[in-house]
């Protein structure tokens, strides 16, 4: 089944490759910046490579953080990459005083001053058994910020660079890569074929329960 996927153009990443990696995998994208779309759409997508402080002030203007945020809240279909992971916790270290979406109380902050800094390329990642949809292997990063822990009720996938850091974030259909997965070969597209049957098995974003999973306890960057 293909899947209606909302790409948003923040004007913080190259959508481009993003795009063609939804429609290898017969999704159907549609790129903009309209709050009432992204709130009704089927699946979201979060790009960014760019900075935190100009991406998240794009988001407040046009009223896609409290969109964002209650799509998550809700387990509603959304993919946040690269920036768009770090832009879901409350700030970064990047730009300070910058507000994140909040879904997570998390900061981004800076690689340690031994690690070699921007970190591009590509890294081996070790997703933790209860992963659903993530899978160890290689994948393709450019950032030089990131999480150190993972938020309270979500599973995740772990690189090391120098230190222990978060590659990905998952629950429910809602997913965060640190990594890129359109640029990560056969991992990437593994990974972006799940999250689209997840969201193709969701139900309609207007219904009280949104996702198929419904939580039982209740540029560089």
């Amino acid at each position: 089944m293909s899947v209606d996927v909302y790409v948003l153009d923040t004007g913080a990443a190259n959508l481009a490759s993003m795009v063609a990696a939804l429609r290898r995998a017969d999704a159907r994208p549609t790129v903009g910046l309209d709050a009432e779309r992204a709130k009704d759409a089927r699946a979201v997508v979060l790009p960014g490579v760019g900075a935190f402080g100009p991406a998240a002030a794009q988001l407040q203007r046009s009223g896609l953080d409290d969109v964002l945020r209650r799509r998550i809240e809700r387990d509603a279909p959304t993919l946040a990459v690269c920036l768009g992971l770090q832009l879901l916790g409350r700030a970064s270290a990047e730009s300070r005083g910058a507000r994140g979406i909040g879904a997570f109380d998390l900061r981004a902050e800076r690689f340690s001053s031994g690690v070699r800094t921007p970190h591009l390329g590509w890294s081996p990642i070790r997703a933790e058994p209860n992963c659903e949809l993530l899978d160890s292997g290689w994948a393709a990063f450019a950032h030089s910020y990131r999480l150190t822990e993972a938020p309270v009720g979500w599973t995740a996938a772990w690189c090391e660079r120098g230190e222990r850091f978060i590659a990905a974030l998952e629950r429910g259909a809602v997913l965060a890569c640190q990594f890129h997965p359109e640029l990560s070969g056969d991992l990437g597209a593994r990974l972006l074929a799940r999250w689209l049957e997840r969201a193709a098995r969701s139900v309609s974003p207007t219904c009280p329960k949104q996702g198929a999973v419904v939580r039982a306890a209740g540029g560089v960057r």
